[in-house]
């Protein structure tokens, strides 16, 4: 080990815990960056492991009074001497010390420079332990900022969440309510539309960014039902209501299979999710485009479909394309899509312990399909019959 510069750190601290004075200045001439501490016994030791702090401490096996494998156990569970080394030192009694804690062990008859030598050993794996722990204590200090800091955004995006979304819907409830008024001009109509598509929209960017940090956090507990054939057609239904006016300029093909198997599912959530998917195909389709909404049987539960025939996801768009603000790409009514809406439909599928993938083609659009499991006594009822089958 490279010996401090005595100009610029603080010399490292040994005691020696002995009877023998002699020994001390021994050990001072094999170690002239180091500052010997002379300690005559296990009493003394105790106080002056107090005042101060040992690198390391040579503990003599023929030091007298209260014997040194009784006073380290104590010593050796002070929080400040966690990084200190013990060394025993003598011909007998090594092995009690050697059980009571001691790091390592060494004859009495050892040449100085030999003593000197384990010493330094000692005073390295001192050096790195207290670097360590201060990186790590460095480490914790960042993670406990980072984790006060995530809990204010979390706050923050809740509490601006539930302040938005109450405006937003007197806003919306407003336009609907002037649209109705016949006196109105088509092109003030047309205006008022768009107004009240975007108001939707900025909805469901709330919405969504507030349900990911949910999700994200586990905070998000779903409220699982019986989903049944019927129930997917009034979820869908319900869903179309949530996009807006838009979908009134796009073909919409709605075909649910018939006496489906139940899935288990938060019918709520289930609802968010296909708004999403049916605003993300009216955002990337032109007026007069057509998007298909199927829910089919499926090997291991139900299969949902959202189809677009509209302008397709460039391929390198794929890959991140359900991770939050890592798909902002243009669409075809000039507006950036930030991804959180499918950020969301990804997670929320998840949760419910089912699949999403997407494929498409630039300029001939884009499918994306979800599966969501059978409930457990569904599918035991299916092996049950599978297996009456094979009988």
């Amino acid at each position: 080990m490279t010996s401090p510069d005595p100009r610029t750190a603080t010399p490292p601290h040994v005691m020696a815990v002995t009877a023998h004075a002699a020994r001390c200045r021994t050990l001072a001439a094999a170690l002239p960056h180091a500052r010997i501490i002379h300690v005559t016994d296990g009493e003394s030791l105790l106080r002056e492991a107090h005042a101060t702090i040992p690198d390391v401490v040579l503990l003599y096996s023929d030091t007298p009074g209260v014997p040194l494998h009784d006073i380290l156990p104590l010593l050796r569970q002070r929080d400040e001497l966690a990084a200190t080394r013990w060394l025993a030192v003598g011909t007998h009694g090594l092995g009690e010390l050697l059980a009571a804690g001691a790091d390592a062990l060494v004859s009495d008859a050892t040449p100085p420079e030999g003593l000197a030598l384990q010493i330094e050993i000692m005073l390295g794996r001192v050096q790195q332990q207290r670097a360590a722990h201060e990186r790590l204590g460095t480490l914790q200090r960042r993670m406990d900022t980072w984790e006060h800091e995530e809990r204010v955004r979390d706050q923050l995006v809740h509490m601006l969440v539930h302040d938005l979304k109450n405006p937003i819907a007197a806003v919306m409830g407003l336009l609907d309510i002037v649209l109705e008024d016949r006196r109105i001009p088509k092109d003030t109509q047309d205006l008022i539309k768009v107004a009240r598509d975007e108001s939707q929209h900025l909805l469901h960017l709330a919405s969504n960014m507030l349900d990911v940090r949910k999700i994200q956090a586990g905070k998000m507990h779903l409220r699982r039902e019986l989903i049944f054939s019927p129930m997917f057609e009034e979820i869908i239904t319900l869903a179309q209501s949530d996009v807006g006016s838009g979908l009134r300029d796009r073909h919409l093909i709605v075909d649910v299979t018939p006496s489906l198997s139940p899935v288990s599912a938060d019918p709520e959530i289930l609802r968010r999710i296909m708004a999403n998917l049916i605003s993300n195909a009216l955002k990337h389709t032109s007026a007069g485009g057509q998007i298909a909404v199927a829910v089919r049987a499926h090997p291991s539960g139900v299969e949902i479909s959202v189809q677009d025939n509209g302008e397709g996801i460039p391929a390198e768009d794929i890959p991140n394309l359900f991770a939050a603000f890592e798909q902002s790409r243009l669409t075809l009514h000039g507006r950036f899509d930030t991804g959180m809406g499918l950020a969301f439909c990804k997670m929320a599928v998840e949760e419910h312990g089912g699949q999403i993938g997407v494929t498409s083609e630039r300029g001939a659009g884009s499918v994306f399909t979800l599966t969501l499991p059978l409930t457990p006594d569904t599918e035991d009822e299916d092996e049950e019959d599978f297996a009456d089958l094979l009988v």
